[in-house]
Formats: structure tokens, C-alpha cells, sequence
């Protein structure tokens, strides 16, 4: 008898789950995938020993957090419930069948080679095959861009890149998304330049309205409850305001006097992602800076291998079922280099919004 593959044994399990978990419950693959938000079909392909269709993580722990509890099919339709609504039991044991269920992702060699899971395989900047992405930057001012070598397009050395003010946030996040969506292309832009079919791609704007006009023209179509406070003056540091009256907060960056210069030890940085309002099957991300470095380092939250999947984690954890969510971090600068905020701890994480889940029903 041949051996049983990883995967194989991974589908045998989610149809176990369905089918004998309580046995005494009628779980079908329609209520099943009604409560997590996917098809009968995606179900079925899940539960299929023989094509071996892996789910993402994230879905993977919608099964550990529905399993867990039999609260889950007390009423129709069935309900992916809040980790915080968790028992101490059931929280013990939704931890351990997520373990055991990513696990089983895990290919052996009976597995076909050509199987194996991407790395970036249910992560936030993986799209569906055939949509393509456009990265809209700052750009830089002209008052600017006539102080930097090389800027004149008649000079022999013109580099026609020193136009985007996020460089260093575009390189990280160009060759990212690129590695994570093989078959998209995907489009730099800078405001002035966008074309009326780009805004109907996957849009990732990079910074605020301070330099990005395409920030600036979406912020009143979309549902967002932290405000930028403009720069009167490009030496104020600005700074991101949430909350009302007495619940007002103001987040600011931290810069410390050396000699003749403020230095930054700490910057704020917003991080959204929502459904396009240009194109409803796409979406948009923000990832904003007070400064670059701020931008930069929300950027690498999701890129950075040493953190994007605790990070990546955490999210389809927090927001679980959301369409529309935002954090403002911490990104600490210590000694020039951007520190990666590190979204599972609660000092590099200054706002989140929804500020609970509401359970899916």
C-alpha cells in the first residue's frame, strides 16, 4: 500500500473535522464554508485527497478557531467565533489542532515536487493570479528634485528614479510583491502619471497626502478613522490623530536634539488595507509614514522573512473576517537603521482599528 502524502493526510483531516468532530451535527461543506467566508467548492478542493489543494494559513486558523468550540453550530448560520470570546479550554485547543493542521502543510517526499506551497502562499501581499498591482509613490517636489545630482533629463547620468520620494520603502516592497505574484504586473507609478485602468488594480499607495496626490484624492472614499494632521511647514514632524473629543490622541514622532539636527528615534506609521473603491474585487493599502523611515519600516512589517509571518499572522488572527482594518506602529530608528516593528508585541502597536472584531454570523 502506497504511502499516504502530507497533503493527502492534511485533506483527510479538514474532511474528518467536517464529518466526525461531532458526529452528532450535520456539517455540511455549504455551512461550513458559509461560516468561513469561502465557497462549497474551495471546501471540497480542501477536503480532495487527490489534488492536494492547500489553504492558507489564515484559513487554516479559521478551522482551528471554529473546531475549537462547539458554540461555533449552536444556531445557523454557523459563526467563526472571536479568540478573545474563547474559553481557556477551547482556546488550549484551538492552538493545538492549528499546530497540527500547519503541520500537515509541511510537504514529504510522497508529495509532488511541483506542490510545493509559495512562501508567500495566503500572506497579505499575495494577490489572486491575473491581477495586476500598481505601487503609487510620493513623489519628490521639485524645489527638491533640483538639489539632487543627475535630476536634469539632459544630463548624460539622468536617473529618472529620484522622482519617488519612498525609495527605499519602493525597492523593498517592487521586488516583494513581484517574488509573491510571479504572473501580476506590477506598475510604479507616481500620481501624475497614473492612467484611469490602473486605478482599478490592486493600489498601494506609498505615503501621505503631504506628497501623494492619489492619497490625498482617496482618503475621502474610503473608510478610515485616522487622520494625518498636514505639516504647516515641512520642519513640523506631523503626526497621525484618532479619536474624538476627550478620546483624542495625538501619535507623533520622537526627535531628539545632536548638536544642529533633530535626529529621529522613533517614527509613526499607518498601515490600511481595504476594498478599492474604484474596483470592489481589488484592494487598497496605505502604508504611510510621518517620515520615510516610518514608511519604510510599515513596509517591512510584511517583508522582512524574520518578522512578515508573525506579522502576517497576527493580522488574519486580529482582523479575522474584516475587509477593512489599519494599525499605526512604532518604528524605531536606532542609530540610522530602521527597526521592523514587531506587530505581536503591544509596545510597537499605537492604534488598531476595528478596535474588536465582531463575530461573523
Amino acid at each position: 500500500m502506497a504511502a499516504i502524502s502530507g497533503r493527502a493526510r492534511l485533506a483527510w483531516r479538514l474532511r474528518s473535522l467536517r464529518v466526525r468532530h461531532w458526529p452528532d451535527r450535520n456539517i455540511t461543506q455549504a455551512r461550513l464554508g458559509e461560516a468561513l467566508g469561502v465557497s462549497p467548492a474551495l471546501i471540497s478542493s480542501w477536503e480532495n485527497t487527490e489534488n492536494h489543494t492547500v489553504p492558507p494559513v489564515h484559513r487554516l486558523d479559521s478551522y482551528a478557531t471554529f473546531f475549537a468550540s462547539e458554540r461555533s453550530v449552536e444556531s445557523t448560520p454557523y459563526r467563526v467565533l472571536a479568540i478573545s470570546d474563547l474559553a481557556e479550554d477551547e482556546r488550549v485547543r484551538r492552538n493545538e489542532l492549528l499546530t497540527e493542521l500547519v503541520e500537515l502543510t509541511d510537504p514529504t517526499p510522497d508529495d509532488e515536487p511541483s506542490g510545493a506551497p509559495s512562501p508567500f502562499d495566503g500572506t497579505l501581499w499575495q494577490f489572486p493570479q491575473g491581477e495586476d498591482i500598481t505601487i503609487v509613490s510620493s513623489e519628490l517636489p521639485h524645489k527638491h528634485r533640483v538639489q539632487v545630482p543627475y535630476m536634469d533629463p539632459h544630463m548624460p547620468d539622468f536617473i529618472e528614479s529620484y522622482k519617488y520620494a519612498d525609495l527605499d520603502a519602493l525597492i523593498e516592497l517592487f521586488g516583494h510583491l513581484r517574488a509573491a505574484n510571479p504572473t501580476a504586473r506590477v506598475h510604479i507609478r507616481v500620481g501624475s502619471e497614473m492612467g484611469p485602468d490602473e486605478y482599478a488594480n490592486h493600489l498601494v499607495l506609498l505615503g501621505g497626502v503631504d506628497w501623494n496626490q492619489v492619497t490625498a484624492i482617496l482618503l475621502p472614499e474610503i473608510e478610515l478613522v485616522v487622520r494625518q494632521l498636514q505639516r504647516p511647514e515641512e520642519s513640523n514632524p506631523g503626526a497621525f490623530e484618532v479619536g474624538e473629543g476627550e478620546q483624542r490622541e495625538v501619535l507623533s514622532p520622537v526627535l531628539r536634539r545632536s548638536g544642529e539636527h533633530d535626529v529621529l528615534r522613533e517614527d509613526v506609521a499607518h498601515f490600511y488595507r481595504s476594498t478599492n473603491p474604484f474596483n470592489v474585487k481589488r484592494t487598497i493599502t496605505i502604508c504611510n509614514g510621518m517620515y520615510q523611515r516610518g514608511t519604510l519600516g510599515v513596509v517591512r512589517a510584511l517583508t522582512d522573512e524574520e518578522f512578515r509571518k508573525r506579522n502576517d499572522h497576527y493580522i488574519h488572527t486580529r482582523f479575522a473576517g474584516a475587509d477593512t482594518f489599519s494599525i499605526i506602529s512604532r518604528v524605531r530608528v536606532v542609530n540610522g537603521v530602521v527597526i521592523t516593528p514587531d506587530w505581536t508585541m503591544a509596545a510597537d502597536r499605537l492604534h488598531e482599528w476595528p478596535a474588536e472584531r465582531s463575530d461573523a454570523r
